[in-house]
C-alpha cells in the first residue's frame, strides 16, 4: 500500500480516537472526581512513523511501523472543588481543532484516491 495512504489512514484513525476521548471529557464535565484525558496527536503520530526502507542487507533495521495502538494520557491541570479537572472551553477548542484535522485528512485521502482513479482511467 502507498505510504501516503497509510499515513493519511493513521491521521484519520488517530483523530477519530481523539474525538471519542474529548467527547468523553465533555460528557463527564460535571462528574465529581473525573480526570480529563487527551491523545497527544503530535506524539502519537511520531510513534506511528512509517518504517524506513532497508535497501541493503548491511543496513541496520530501524524505524517504527504503523501501529494500531493509541495512547491516552491524563491532562495535567488544576481541579475544581469536586476533583474534576475538565475545562469545557478547552475541551471544545481541542475538539474543534481535532475536527479540522480529521476533515483535512479525509479531503486529502479523497484527492489522493481521485488521482489514482484518474490514472487508472488514463486521464
Amino acid at each position: 500500500m502507498d505510504k501516503g495512504l497509510q499515513l493519511l489512514e493513521q491521521i484519520i484513525k488517530t483523530s477519530a480516537f481523539r474525538h471519542k476521548v474529548l467527547s468523553s471529557n465533555i460528557a463527564n464535565a460535571d462528574t465529581p472526581g473525573y480526570r480529563a484525558k487527551d491523545v497527544p496527536f503530535g506524539e502519537e503520530m511520531t510513534n506511528q512513523i512509517i518504517e524506513l526502507d532497508k535497501t541493503n542487507p548491511s543496513h541496520i533495521q530501524g524505524g517504527k511501523t504503523l501501529k494500531e495502538t493509541m495512547g491516552m494520557v491524563p491532562v495535567e491541570r488544576s481541579s475544581w472543588e469536586d476533583g474534576n479537572n475538565v475545562v469545557l472551553d478547552m475541551e471544545l477548542a481541542n475538539m474543534t481543532e481535532n475536527a479540522l484535522l480529521y476533515e483535512a485528512g479525509i479531503k486529502l485521502l479523497s484527492k489522493k484516491l481521485m488521482i489514482y482513479k484518474n490514472a487508472i482511467k488514463g486521464r
